[in-house]
Order: structure tokens, then sequence, then C-alpha cells
């Protein structure tokens, strides 16, 4: 029998993460949080410092999402709890939801929600079971026939990851600065690192921006079970990459600059709106699943956090740097005391550290 590929095996992107590496709370100001920069070389430095390291010419591509207050607690008529976690909407007041307990939530289950000033008005009935998520399709009665999203800053709670236990942060700082499209069930967190001045300051220099869209769902975070990796299957999430921004990457490519994805939902997006082969304006959903060996169409660099072991973000970032450079770097971040995940630091990933380029 022939050995797997260990770049194909889900064990070859485990590592041990001490517990007091996942920061509980972002770095304040948002962009004092450390920025590992990978080059030939790995260096040491903050987040601010990103306008002294980009060149004029570059082009960042930001996922201008917004988180909804997606976790809403509620009952069923008996009276029993329930906790009920948007992700994505289907249709008018339609939503795919994960639920708490799932089993005993079965299709014409009702659930009555309650508001933050306690007021009452807001019901779902499960309507069918998604077997691909193993979530559930709720139906949704809002009083007055307004739509879900009009109310649940009333009844939503900001859906922080479960690893974030002990976060006494508002629940802005669990949004970037520009945030815009209203839709996701988490945010974008490479993006969490930006300040308005530091915004400004990039632009001054001649890096210049552009937006995509894409509402992250459960196709990020579905964890990986197949030990060989390429038999997993992400979940489709719905992005958005409009005209102008596609005219700006096309710029800044004619004109020898660098795209640089700011997270690993850029790069979802802008290597999906380009899976045919040439990158062109896309609005609908994409499944691509990135890992080592993908030849890359669109993005020069990335901006990215530090991801959990054995997750598909992992291998995306593999597939820019190596498997094994990435350990090697994951391994230096936990020896120097970076801080992992959503709230955690940061790392840049220039050009010349790709594998396919050096």
């Amino acid at each position: 029998m022939v050995p797997m590929d260990l770049d194909r095996q889900l064990s070859s992107y485990d590592y041990l993460l001490p517990e007091g590496c996942i920061a509980q709370n972002p770095a304040e100001p948002r962009d004092h949080s450390k920025l590992l920069v990978i080059a030939d070389q790995v260096e040491h430095r903050h987040f601010y410092d990103l306008d002294r390291i980009l060149q004029p010419g570059d082009l960042l591509v930001l996922n201008n999402t917004k988180v909804i207050p997606a976790r809403l607690y509620g009952h069923k008529s008996t009276g029993s709890k329930v906790e009920v976690l948007l992700l994505e909407e289907r249709s008018h007041n339609c939503w795919l939801a994960l639920v708490k307990p799932g089993r005993k939530l079965q299709p014409g289950a009702r659930i009555e929600f309650t508001s933050s000033v306690g007021a009452s008005g807001l019901s779902a009935v499960v309507t069918d079971r998604d077997e691909a998520s193993g979530g559930r399709i709720l139906e949704f009665t809002v009083e007055g026939g307004r739509s879900l999203l009009e109310v649940v800053d009333d009844y939503g709670h900001m859906p922080l990851p479960p690893y974030i236990t002990q976060s006494t942060a508002e629940a802005d700082r669990y949004q970037t600065v520009y945030a815009e499209t209203l839709g996701a069930a988490a945010a974008p967190t490479a993006g969490l690192h930006f300040t308005p001045e530091l915004l400004d300051r990039l632009a001054a220099k001649g890096v210049d921006r552009a937006f995509v869209t894409l509402h992250v769902g459960i196709g990020t975070f579905r964890p990986v079970e197949s030990e060989d990796i390429t038999q997993h299957e992400m979940h489709g999430e719905w992005i958005e990459v409009p005209p102008e921004t596609v005219d700006k990457i096309q710029q800044t490519k004619a004109r020898g600059g660098r795209v640089f994805a700011i997270g690993t939902t850029s790069v979802r997006s802008l290597e999906g709106a380009a899976s045919l082969g040439a990158l062109q304006p896309y609005c609908g959903k994409t499944n691509m699943f990135i890992y080592p060996g993908y030849e890359w169409r669109v993005v020069d660099g990335l901006v990215t956090n530090f991801h959990l072991p054995k997750s598909s973000l992992m291998m995306m970032v593999s597939a820019l740097i190596g498997r094994s450079r990435l350990l090697e770097v994951y391994a230096e971040a936990i020896q120097k005391d970076y801080r992992f995940f959503s709230f955690g630091d940061a790392m840049l990933i220039l050009p010349e550290a790709r594998c396919d380029r050096r």
C-alpha cells in the first residue's frame, strides 16, 4: 500500500497549542496586535507597521461583511430552553441554523423568543433538517410582518466562537471598522486589526483597497473529518466580487502591483470568482476548498490570523507557503507568545514567501 502524501493527511495539520495562547480579548487599540511577517525570513512587528511594510501600488482586498447578532435564545412550548445560531438566510425569514438541543427540535417544533427588553413578538417553526450542515431550517414569524434582520438586534447576541469564554470586549470589537453588508455569522477576523487611521496612512502611501463580500458561515468553520483531506467537501458560502474590485485587481497587476487578500474569506472570494480560469465579477455561492497543490490565480500575498489545528484554513495557508513552513512559523509564534484565533494576533505573508515562487 502506497503511503499517503503528508500534505493530504489531516493529522499532518495538528499542533499543540497551550490554552493560554487563545486570545480572550482583542488588542487595544486594534492595530497594536503583533504581526509576524513572513518573507525569506521571519520578522516580528506590530500591525500598525503595515504601512511601513507594504509598497505604493499594492492593493488590499477586504471582506466588508457585517456580523449579525446571530445567537438567539428561546424556549419551546414546554418551557425547555433552546439556543439558535443563524447561519444563512435561504429565503425571506427562512434561515439555516444550528440549534441546541438538536435532537429534540424535529420538523414542526415551535420556538418562542424574548427580546433584550423582555418583549415577545418573534417565533420560529422548524420546517426541515439540513443534512449537509447538521442544522435545521427555521421559518420565522415577526410581529408586524417585518424581516428578521429588522429586529434581530433586539433579540440576538454577538456569536463569539466557543473558545472565547472570558471576553469583556464590546460587541463592536467583533466587527471590522469597514463592515457594511449585514449577513455573517462570524467576523472576518484578519480585518479586526485595522483602524481608520491605519487605513488612511496606507491610502496616503499609495496602497489602494477594494472590497468583496463573503458572509462567513459554517463553510469556514466546519471541521475537516476525513484523514484524506481531499475527500472533504466544503459547505457553500455566498460571495460577491463586484466589477469595480475586478477592475482594480486587473489594473494593479498590469502595473506590477501586488494583490493582498485580507483574510481567508477574501481568498475564497477572489479565487472562487476565478475558478473558471480568469477573474470575473461574481455573485453566488462558492464551495472552494484550497489545500497544498492549489494553483493560485489572483492572490499574491495574505494577511491572516492563526488558525485552529486541522482546520481547512490551515490547509489554505499551507497552499501558499507550504505545510512544513507553516508549522515552523506556528511553533515560533507560540514560543514568542503570540495570541491565537479570532481575537489574536496576525501574520503577513509576502509574495516572496510563497512556495511556488521560492
